[in-house]
């Protein structure tokens, strides 16, 4: 039997997600403007058929599953990646830190800008629309954040955890994590994460804090052949 969290973007986008998704019972899709990420619930023909209809030409999206990405001739995988999901399995040590503050509307042009420069995911200016963002500003500037995305029930995915280059090595980005992390866990519900496999350095980061490899992951930026 399938855990939750194999298909994370499927389970997501049809629970507490759906308010966000495009398709039906065979396929979702989030708005591009939100966040690229597209499923569907299985791997038969009629699914990966209602998938591709879904993804207009000129358009890339990400697919990210426990499963092999298996994709209808309509559509082709422009990359392809190995990724990890990690768990939290109990809260982490508190931390405190003053300079930690929750991030708004107002902090999307930054968000976004220290995002596209450090690349910890697809991330858009309406990421704040999935969950809450947490950041340190160091001389008004946004030296790092962390925040959550997906969403099923039960759980909730630790996103967008980056460090502008100038403040690497300062803790910022462990700083964050903990802090987002034993947020989801105060309301009951449990933290995972991705990274890519070969980001070895984040993946030491995240056993060090207390996250334990879950599942094996593929990744896929995937648009209509031709």
């Amino acid at each position: 039997m399938s855990h939750v969290l194999d298909r994370p973007v499927w389970s997501a986008l049809d629970t507490w997600h759906r308010i966000f998704a495009y398709g039906d019972r065979l396929a979702r899709r989030y708005p591009s403007s939100i966040v690229p990420f597209a499923a569907s619930g299985a791997d038969d023909a009629e699914s990966l058929q209602a998938l591709a209809s879904l993804i207009p030409a000129g358009e890339s999206v990400f697919m990210l599953q426990a499963d092999p990405i298996a994709l209808p001739p309509e559509l082709t995988a422009t990359v392809t990646a190995f990724g990890v999901q990690m768990v939290a399995a109990a809260p982490l040590p508190a931390v405190s830190d003053e300079r930690v503050q929750q991030l708004t509307q107002d902090d999307a042009a930054g968000m976004l800008a220290l995002a596209s420069l450090t690349r910890p995911g697809p991330f858009t200016l309406k990421a704040l629309s999935l969950g809450e963002f947490w950041g340190v500003k160091i001389d008004g500037r946004l030296a790092a954040m962390a925040g959550e995305r997906m969403k099923q029930p039960g759980y909730s995915e630790l996103s967008g955890v980056c460090s502008h280059p100038e403040f690497r090595g300062s803790g910022l980005g462990r700083l964050l994590s903990v802090f987002v992390a034993n947020r989801i866990f105060a309301r009951g519900e449990v933290p995972y994460l991705h990274a890519y496999a070969s980001n070895a350095g984040a993946v030491r980061l995240y056993e060090s804090i207390g996250f334990r490899l879950r599942a094996e992951m593929n990744v896929a930026v995937v648009q209509r052949a031709g």
